[in-house]
């Protein structure tokens, strides 16, 4: 069977690097808020183009430290909007409603499955306070105009990088062209920790201060506290290995890229329909390679039989979970988005796919009839 991604594989290339930095960590006696954190902060912020980095537990934390601390600094109130795509993954949208902010939730383009800056103006009311931009699937979501926008109505642009490290837009990678960005580093990601970690990247010295007091209990100095905050720190050992794979990130994009651009040329079932390419490849980093198709558990039943593994993204939108679905949020109707939920299925893509398996992929693509 050919894994949807081996990360056993992935990590074990770096064997190496990473266990002696693991040991250097155990040896230090030193496992929290140390010298491997703030290194690969400094790497995040060179890497990035970002004047700050703050390393916390993970993504979904990332995103709502960036929006608590813009309610800290009074750019934002309980009850504010933010405008955010409604295919995206639901952690996008937890992080709006935890802090007491309103989720506006807008289909995507059917081109990019991004955002389409175009259209977010016509969901901008006077409580509108941001746009969160989710580089999905790890395709930049970007365009001068969406700047313009957010200038002139005054608005905070937050990307949710969790899927898009290391993708650029016009030479600036994602991460350092919005106000903020939160990363997260799950295993899976592109670049991805041995458990859980985030971060979040900004040019604005005062959120990022209000962001590293608020993962830190809300304290700057220790039994202090500023704010009513939470625990959200990169441990020492994600960060030390973090920073083994940081180094490593741009070739096995490069890697991500060769698949698709295989998937993309070879793969010509008309019952597929194959994800649009940017016309400049860095704007893309493939942390997954969706497809779409009218049967697709069907499909998915078919690379079974070829022993093919494939995962949904993601099955059930926002605005129809329980959580949600009572809401006032939960109950209009967004086609695309629905769409989306019931036609989607990724195909296997890492650094380190053989040639042998990605050719079984888009045979296995080939060959499936559409029917019984």
């Amino acid at each position: 069977m050919i894994k949807f991604l081996d990360l056993q594989k992935i990590n074990l290339q770096h064997q190496a690097e990473i266990e002696a930095q693991l040991l250097k960590v155990f040896r230090s006696g030193w496992y929290l808020l140390g010298g491997e954190n703030t290194q690969f902060e400094a790497s995040l912020c060179s890497y990035t183009g970002a004047k700050h980095a703050i390393g916390v537990g993970n993504g979904l934390d990332a995103l709502r430290l960036i929006l608590r601390g813009y309610i800290e600094l009074g750019h934002m109130k309980p009850g504010d909007e933010i405008i955010v795509p409604a295919n995206t993954f639901i952690a996008s949208v937890l992080a709006i409603t935890d802090v007491g902010l309103t989720p506006v939730l807008v289909d995507p383009s059917a081109e990019t499955y991004n955002l389409d800056p175009a259209a977010i103006e016509q969901h901008i009311t006077a409580k509108t306070k941001g746009v969160m931009c989710v580089h999905l699937y790890g395709r930049v979501c970007w365009d001068p105009g969406l700047a313009r926008l957010a200038a002139k109505h005054g608005l905070k642009i937050i990307e949710d990088n969790a899927q898009a490290i290391g993708a650029e837009y016009q030479g600036s990678k994602t991460g350092n062209l919005g106000d903020a960005a939160g990363f997260s580093f799950y295993p899976g990601k592109n670049l991805g920790a041995l458990g859980d970690g985030g971060a979040v990247t900004t040019n604005d010295s005062d959120l990022a201060r209000t962001v590293r007091t608020l993962a830190n209990y809300g304290s700057r100095e220790k039994y202090i506290n500023l704010h009513r905050g939470l625990n959200s720190r990169l441990d020492e050992i994600q960060a030390a290995t973090l920073g083994v794979k940081l180094r490593h990130l741009d070739a096995e994009n490069e890697m991500r890229r060769n698949v698709a651009r295989e998937y993309s040329t070879r793969i010509h079932n008309p019952a597929l329909i194959v994800p649009g390419t940017p016309a400049d490849s860095h704007e893309h980093v493939w942390h997954l390679y969706v497809v779409r198709t009218e049967r697709r558990e069907h499909l998915q039943e078919h690379f079974k039989r070829s022993g093919v593994q494939t995962l949904v993204h993601y099955p059930i939108p926002p605005h129809r979970q329980e959580a949600y679905k009572r809401t006032a949020y939960g109950r209009g109707s967004l086609d695309f988005t629905e769409k989306l939920a019931a036609t989607c299925l990724s195909l296997p893509i890492g650094p380190f796919m053989d040639a042998g398996s990605v050719s079984t992929v888009i045979d296995a693509a080939n060959a499936y009839s559409g029917h019984e």
